[in-house]
């Protein structure tokens, strides 16, 4: 016998001694959710009870009887899933295919928001570049290959972005890129590059920020660990073309060499970029990653950052947000969010935006003086981005991750990392470089 806690699903309204909107109740079964006709609330209320689970102490449960699909049996995993606990999901054996893909996704999913949650005195550039590293070399060991170009070697490269931010800690800024080569050909092209955001901690530098806005700053590189979390997934799911992964890697601090505002940053492509705000750093390090994604020649372009709080406010904390000019691209990647039940919104992007932060001195500065970046802040960053994507922004996806960190706990989510947007990256991966 299991000694998982069963939990079924009924259509049935609970006794009136129960609340009628209450998400979980209890009987001599086990745990009971109440679903209804609209399957997107009912997969709220499903993540609810798990939530309401975990906190009520219980380890481990088991989807019972019947009306458990995949998604209903994953949106209570996230919900039982918090932060420090060694929860588990048994999941429902009716369909062993079924079961086995998500305990894929539960384990990588996992090891992703261990990433983020993890503090930044144990997780820096270096430590995040190899955990991602053994992470693949075990997952795929005959098809990764690598190349860490770290501290004054990213200068002497022309990675003038990655260096300026991170070159005051005594933790060196490095770019990772990470090959995943499944055709065997050496000489493959690589079909898509993956830019993700690795700023391991974030003072906001000389802008530095309050001690308030600084305390989740560990999960700065949120992105870099949502694009590893879904290459690791497109692997798993069966990926077949070259993809390489960019990650770059820093910690922004500040001592007597940190980098200031009103400093100019000159990029290997000539683009000169005034500093008028050290705290808009991600965007700094992505030039950079989305340059080297041009060099490798990738048709397809994803980046991923946790980049602005301008993106939060508008889609707030349970979406994250899209960029792009390509249409097809875009409509590829939302379509893959609905069926992958992920929340996704497009934002604003036109190729105006790359000139809303005009400089008197350099190009283009890398944000406005303003707090937040001004009105528009996040289609703004988007902008700059865009200056530095391949092909005009032909090809390009720019994810702005508003969603993947809480700094507490709500009825949906633990505190901390979420995992939000691995699926659909995954997904979007796989059909643009099928």
């Amino acid at each position: 016998m299991s000694t998982a806690l069963p939990v079924l699903l009924t259509t049935e309204q609970p006794d009136g001694y129960w609340k009628p909107h209450t998400p979980l109740i209890f009987n001599e079964q086990g745990a009971v959710i109440v679903v209804g006709e609209d399957e997107a609330e009912n997969l709220r209320r499903i993540q609810k009870a798990g939530r309401l689970l975990d906190n009520n102490g219980v380890n481990r449960i088991e989807p019972s009887a019947e009306g458990w699909d995949k998604e209903r049996q994953w949106a209570l995993a996230k919900g039982f899933t918090s932060t420090q606990s060694t929860n588990e999901v048994v999941w429902h054996s009716s369909e062993p295919a079924v079961a086995e893909q998500l305990s894929h996704l539960s384990e990588i999913s996992r090891w992703a928001r261990a990433l983020i949650n993890a503090p930044a005195e144990e997780l820096y550039p270096e430590t995040l570049a190899q955990r991602v590293i053994d992470y693949f070399e075990e997952l795929v060991p005959s098809q990764v290959s690598y190349n860490i170009i770290k501290g004054d070697d990213l200068l002497k490269q022309g990675w003038a972005g990655i260096h300026a931010v991170g070159r005051a800690s005594v933790r060196q800024p490095l770019m990772l890129q990470l090959d995943i080569n499944p055709t065997g050909d050496d000489n493959a092209p690589v079909a898509a590059a993956l830019v993700g955001k690795g700023i391991t901690f974030d003072s906001g530098g000389y802008s530095i920020k309050g001690s308030e806005g600084m305390l989740a700053m560990k999960c700065d590189m949120g992105g870099a660990a949502t694009l590893a979390g879904a290459l690791a997934l497109a692997v798993q799911r069966g990926l077949k073309q070259r993809v390489r992964l960019i990650l770059c890697c820093a910690e922004n601090l500040i001592d007597g060499s940190a980098f200031k505002l009103g400093d100019i940053i000159t990029y290997k492509n000539g683009l000169t970029v005034e500093v008028v705000n050290t705290d808009a750093e991600g965007r700094l390090v992505l030039a950079d990653g989305l340059q080297a994604a041009a060099e490798s020649g990738a048709k397809w372009v994803i980046d991923a950052a946790t980049l602005t709080g301008a993106a939060q406010m508008a889609v707030g904390k349970e979406y994250n947000a899209l960029f792009s000019v390509d249409d097809g691209a875009a409509a590829t990647a939302i379509n893959c969010a609905a069926q992958e039940r992920e929340l996704l919104w497009r934002l604003p992007l036109a190729p105006w935006h790359s000139n809303n932060c005009p400089s008197p001195f350099a190009d283009t500065a890398n944000s406005r003086p303003q707090k937040g970046g001004g009105p528009g802040g996040a289609s703004n960053a988007a902008g700059f981005l865009l200056r530095f994507a391949p092909n005009d922004g032909n090809g390009w996806l720019h994810f702005d991750l508003a969603s993947a960190y809480l700094g507490s706990a709500d009825a949906m989510w633990s505190a901390g990392a979420t995992g939000h947007g691995i699926r659909t990256i995954a997904a979007t991966l796989l059909q643009l470089s099928d």
